[in-house]
């Protein structure tokens, strides 16, 4: 094969030489399937050359002598972060400069200036460095066959970041139609975390061809460790300020470090942590996806000279950054998944041979046994699946206006051209049609008014945009990413107290309760954007704000946590005082079994407790929260809230269920009639609508001139979902609302499975006190949310009595 290589690659052999390289099997083997005109999925790991062997074969085509240039794009790199396309760009310019290739590489993002967007579009560079949103961008206009009908190959980096979302699929839907503008090009897919290759190979085979899986060799198996700050492991709390100090030691003996958080709020506090202790005044930065463009662009500038010692990061740094002097990952919080995890510490050493060393900081004690769970799976490769999506019809809409907007469309032509993206090999016709139909006039409720009028249908049977103006709406309002707004909290009649997070309003119904400021408040309803309260003057939070992160623990990992806990075996593993939790679990109660439910009840108070050990996720615990509640007030058994956990759901109310009523509080029925009537009575459903009908271009969130604030935004969405649900129920959007609430917002899928796998498996234990596992779970109720190293203190001071309480030898021999 090096002969091979050395004979059909003058220019490139030669430097690889020079650098005293020499080719991975898998980058010759991407030589070889190139020349055949193969589509190939690459899966290597980090530090494999991953990356540079998805661009051999263009490099190596358009460094032959003699060779004709062609109008337009002759390589196409796609990747789901900006960051990621600018470090690419960036990585690409040494070989071309110490080979002397006259090659033109850009990068095309919404970062891109105007100027120079309209320069590329009238002399396209031969590489074009771009993100799913621009591409999209790209094909919609006139001189899309120009731009893309003589590309040679397109490359797909982090395929396993993006496959199963609306960003994924909007990406398919443009890729289709790539592969009907250049039926010759090749499209090749690279990623280091794939479960399932020879499943995601499919996603390239847009018209039936065949794709090449091939694998790299393996790296060297990762070092991790987890921090245990102070030999403690806290009950509870999310934040992990208790291990800064620990965080900011192993920053000063290694040359760089990322410390990964998972989310933006996490990311911020780490940040002063880390500054407040920062003696030796150490360059330490942070980047989050918040952050202005400018402020993210120096600090990985800044990354990529070396100057920097630490890195506070979300996942904005999460793919394919190569920053050689990243030695050790720190990642704060339990990572939620195996492939996460590995894809975080992929980002230190990035050599085959060499361990990338990384540090997991659990925050309290089940993130400790995730942390436990996530080390081991990550160390036997066992990566995460995840469920296929359906078609997502309001980024099918977004798609047909785009196509329209570059050139005539014919149902019948787009249909089929549509079915070949894999995430809409499943799309009924009927659906089709319908949203069709929406994308021409609105549908039956909308068609009336003028402004849904999109397209008109021609003599030819063809549609087109009604008017010029149409293109640019659709232009300035490209892509999925519909940021979740921070809501108002506000008194009727009273002041603003401060903002919350639209994500924890959308489960609450009118009457229920919550801490917010320092105040029990009943919620009353939402008003534009603000959560319209009153005062209430007794009771407790029915629904407690819950402070950690939106990440959900993935299925795989949650099962990898059970089989921890139910074997003792595997107990010696843990830290002593984590083991001792577990021993008084076992004599108090019993923990939580692989495949069944354990439920506990038990008085504290004047209140009765009922305690699930789920390992579900948060989502699908938000969800069976409100309707265990809905489900015991019907019994009599006066809920009066509940807080859910990545792990445990805990529910509390004035009267304890029995075995018998246990057993039908979780029943599989509860996702028919009591799923449907909370939806229609909590905000989710409106929530989720405002947000498809801006992907599907129903409300423009820019208009040119102008751009819409979030509160006209919101006012729109709730005047036409109003309209369509009393005069077209059964309207497009309405069906895709209902989809996307159930996928993202309420994870009734995995709910189900859940349903189903515990049935006839439930072991109910009525207990006397709390027991040592429910600790952590009854100190999230009713708690706010408190900022700084305070959080941590006030929550081990309020724990004190229930540690008491659950660890007393007395009560367990009761």
């Amino acid at each position: 094969m090096l002969e091979d290589f050395a004979r059909q690659a003058p220019k490139l052999a030669p430097w690889f030489a020079t650098r005293g390289w020499v080719p991975y099997p898998h980058q010759l083997r991407m030589m070889q399937e190139a020349v055949a005109g193969r589509s190939t999925l690459l899966v290597a790991p980090t530090g494999g050359g991953k990356t540079l062997a998805g661009f051999l074969p263009s490099l190596n085509e358009l460094s032959k002598e003699g060779r004709k240039k062609v109008k337009g794009f002759h390589t196409l790199y796609i990747s789901p972060l900006k960051a990621l396309t600018v470090d690419i760009a960036r990585n690409l310019e040494i070989p071309l400069l110490e080979m002397k290739l006259d090659i033109s590489c850009e990068v095309r993002t919404g970062d891109t200036p105007q100027n120079r967007r309209q320069r590329q579009r009238r002399r396209p560079p031969e590489i074009m460095l771009t993100t799913p949103e621009s591409l999209a961008l790209m094909l919609s206009y006139a001189d899309a066959d120009n731009l893309f009908g003589n590309l040679s190959a397109v490359i797909v980096d982090e395929l396993h970041a993006i496959a199963d979302t609306k960003r994924g699929q909007l990406l398919f839907l443009g890729l289709a139609r790539l592969a009907r503008l250049a039926p010759k090009a090749r499209f090749v897919a690279l990623s280091a975390t794939i479960p399932q290759p020879d499943h995601m190979a499919e996603y390239l085979s847009f018209d039936g061809r065949k794709v090449a899986v091939i694998r790299g060799q393996e790296g060297a198996k990762p070092d991790i460790s987890i921090l245990l700050s102070g030999k403690r492991v806290p009950w509870g709390g999310h934040m992990a300020q208790h291990a800064v100090g620990d965080i900011y030691r192993a920053i000063c003996t290694h040359r760089t470090t990322l410390v990964f958080v998972n989310t933006r709020a996490q990311a911020e506090l780490i940040f002063q942590g880390l500054w407040r202790c920062n003696d030796h005044n150490l360059p330490i930065a942070l980047h989050h996806g918040s952050l202005s463009v400018e402020q993210r662009r120096k600090i990985e500038a800044a990354m990529a000279r070396g100057i920097l010692r630490a890195v506070v990061c979300t996942s904005s740094l999460d793919l394919g950054i190569d920053w050689g002097d990243v030695d050790l990952v720190v990642q704060v919080g339990a990572p939620k998944g195996a492939s996460r995890l590995l894809q975080r510490i992929g980002r230190a050493n990035h050599r085959l041979d060499e361990p990338s060393q990384a540090i997991l900081v659990p925050a309290n004690r089940f993130e400790l046994l995730e942390c436990q769970a996530a080390m081991e799976a990550a160390l036997a490769g066992d990566l995460d699946g995840y469920p296929a999506r359906p078609p997502c019809l309001d980024v099918l809409a977004q798609h047909i206006l785009g196509v329209a907007c570059s050139r005539p469309v014919q149902p019948d032509e787009l249909f089929a051209e549509i079915k070949t993206a894999y995430p809409f090999r499943t799309l009924s016709r009927q659906d089709f049609d319908q949203v069709f139909a929406f994308v021409v006039n609105g549908g039956y409720a909308l068609k009336a008014y003028e402004r849904y009028h999109r397209l008109v249908e021609g003599d030819d049977g063809c549609y087109r945009i009604a008017a010029p103006v149409i293109a640019r709406q659709y232009r300035m309002n490209v892509g999925t990413i519909v940021e979740a707004p921070m809501l108002r909290v506000k008194l009727r009649r009273g002041p603003v107290l401060g903002d919350v997070e639209e994500w924890f309003v959308q489960g609450l119904t009118v009457g229920d309760t919550f801490i917010f400021a320092g105040r029990l408040l009943r919620f009353e309803g939402i008003r534009s954007m603000s959560v319209e309260c009153s005062v209430a003057k007794k009771g407790e939070p029915k629904v407690p704000a819950y402070a950690g992160g939106r990440l959900p623990l993935t299925t795989g990992l949650a099962g990898r946590v059970r089989s921890l806990l139910s074997n003792t075996r595997h107990h010696r593993r843990l830290p002593p005082e984590v083991q001792d939790w577990l021993r008084l679990q076992r004599n108090r109660s019993q923990l939580p079994e692989t495949s069944g439910l354990v439920v506990e009840s038990f008085p504290r108070g004047k209140r009765e407790f009922l305690v699930a050990y789920c390992f579900e996720g948060r989502n699908a615990h938000q969800t069976l929260g409100m309707l265990l509640t809905r489900r015991m007030e019907k019994m009599g058994l006066k809920p009066l809230g509940f807080v859910a956990s990545d792990y445990v759901l805990g529910v509390w109310g004035l009267r304890a269920p029995d075995a018998q009523q246990v057993g039908a509080l979780f029943d599989q029925d509860m996702l028919g009639d009591d799923l449907e009537e909370w939806l229609e009575d909590s905000s989710m459903l409106r929530r989720s609508f405002r947000m498809v009908a801006i992907i599907a271009g129903l409300i423009e969130r820019r208009h040119p001139g102008a751009e819409k604030s979030r509160k006209q935004v919101t006012f729109n969405a709730d005047l036409i979902y109003d309209v369509l649900r009393k005069h077209e129920p059964g309207h497009i959007l309405l069906k895709a609302t209902r989809q996307d609430a159930a996928w993202n917002l309420a994870d009734v899928g995995r709910l189900s499975d859940f349903l189903q796998r515990i049935k006839g498996q439930i072991t109910f234990r009525r207990l006397s006190h709390v027991s040592p596992l429910a600790v952590p779970i009854l100190l999230d109720i009713g708690r706010e949310r408190i900022a700084g190293e305070a959080l941590d203190e006030l929550l081990d001071a309020a724990a004190m009595d229930l540690i008491a309480e659950a660890t007393d030898p007395l009560e367990a021999a009761q």
